[in-house]
């Protein structure tokens, strides 16, 4: 999932939107996730705007907002279809389980062809289920190495291209004593981004792209994880707490405090550095020989629920939705990666996108979790609860990533 910090549960009535023409408006429920950090830029300023935008030309059809944290908007999707009550539109982390219960309508059923030609070719892939899109990317992000400035230019390092060089450079920051020479958070909150781009940079990942199976045991998985092992957490190079036992955001804060000499990051990272003066670079994720081509890919979702038989009046509310300018809108507010093929040339050249350039350059050669799969959130969640043994002392990376992939194949079976 992309990062997000704020917990509020406000919901906005709006009025007066549509496409039907008769005299009874039409009402449309759309439950989004909150991307703000305080109230003050809680998603719920982005979507009241964009609601009052669209029904100056639409007065038929009136739009009701409620936006949740990311902690609840998931949750309260699924007591609400579970109530027989689903929304008419739900931007949250996951559609797979929806799409396989037959709840949800196609993009097909509800885009313009001009709105789902502008999607990023690799996003659209990962919204679809058996060839079929169902999820349509709502918000992206990719991730690469941040290293702190300071501490390396005191150590004479400069930032790794390769394992070897990430090892020697760790090496180089513990002996200046940093605290965490490189953070390697496999604890159970995002246990299963880390351990995404570490089997990207050893040229693995979680499945197979050509069987279209899940791979999670494959001898290059396992060699990465050996080398995790032997040669960062065994030589004491990832700090004093264990990885198993540190998460995402415990390591995202250290970093911010200086504490950090490299972990891998996402772009909402940069501004809480920048908040604390920390001096930070990126570069694309060290792999065995050379810098990753692959980086790990995110996005959240929209999708449109079938039970209240609006696909007209809310294909057509997404269709503005995913015009340039709120496609714009919404990714410089919050520091996130377009979309859609269009926005994403736009700020790749822009200057005033140019913090965000090297994540942007990423994106369209990056790889997503298998969320098409019903199974991924299965697996997902047993990925965070074992990884962090396959490094611990005593553990076994291919008896760790055997049991993944067992499970993965199990759940795979009963899809």
């Amino acid at each position: 999932m992309v990062a997000v910090l704020s917990a509020l549960g406000v919901t906005a009535v709006l009025g007066g939107c549509g496409v039907t023409g008769g005299s009874d408006p039409v009402t449309l429920r759309l439950v989004a996730a909150d991307y703000g950090d305080s109230a003050g830029n809680s998603s719920k300023k982005y979507w009241d705007a964009l609601v009052e935008a669209y029904e100056k030309d639409h007065p038929d059809v009136r739009v009701e907002v409620s936006v949740y944290s990311w902690t609840d908007v998931d949750r309260k999707v699924k007591e609400m279809v579970d109530a027989d009550k689903a929304p008419d539109l739900a931007q949250i982390g996951a559609y797979a389980d929806y799409a396989k219960a037959d709840k949800l309508y196609t993009a097909s059923e509800l885009l313009s062809i001009t709105t789902q030609a502008n999607f990023l070719p690799q996003l659209a892939s990962a919204g679809a289920v058996k060839g079929e899109q169902y999820g349509m990317p709502f918000a992206s992000s990719t991730r690469l190495l941040f290293y702190n400035k300071d501490l390396f230019a005191q150590a004479g390092l400069q930032p790794p291209k390769t394992w070897a060089e990430l090892k020697a450079a760790a090496a180089a920051l513990k002996a200046d004593g940093v605290k965490f020479p490189y953070a390697l958070p496999l604890g159970p909150e995002e246990a299963q981004a880390e351990t995404m781009q570490w089997l990207l940079s050893g040229g693995g990942g979680y499945t197979d792209t050509n069987a279209g199976i899940y791979s999670i045991d494959d001898p290059e998985n396992v060699k990465t994880f050996d080398w995790l092992k032997s040669e960062l957490v065994g030589e004491d190079l990832v700090g004093p707490v264990a990885p198993r036992s540190l998460n995402r955001a415990d390591a995202f804060e250290a970093f911010t405090e200086g504490d950090v000499g490299m972990l891998n990051g996402h772009p909402t990272l940069m501004k809480a550095a920048e908040d604390k003066g920390v001096k930070f670079g990126m570069v694309p994720m060290p792999g065995e020989d050379g810098p990753t081509r692959i980086s790990m890919g995110v996005a959240d979702w929209m999708m449109a629920f079938k039970q209240n038989g609006h696909a007209e009046e809310a294909g057509d509310f997404l269709d503005f939705v995913y015009e340039d300018e709120n496609v714009l809108e919404f990714s410089r507010r919050y520091d996130l990666l377009p979309v859609t093929m269009p926005v994403w040339d736009v700020m790749s050249e822009a200057k005033e996108d140019a913090h965000l350039k090297p994540f942007l350059e990423a994106l369209p050669t990056s790889e997503l979790y298998p969320v098409g799969r019903t199974s991924w959130a299965a697996v997902n969640a047993e990925i965070k609860k074992k990884i962090g043994g396959a490094v611990a002392y005593g553990g076994d990376p291919a008896t760790v990533l055997g049991e993944l992939q067992a499970r993965a194949s199990k759940e795979e079976t009963a899809e």
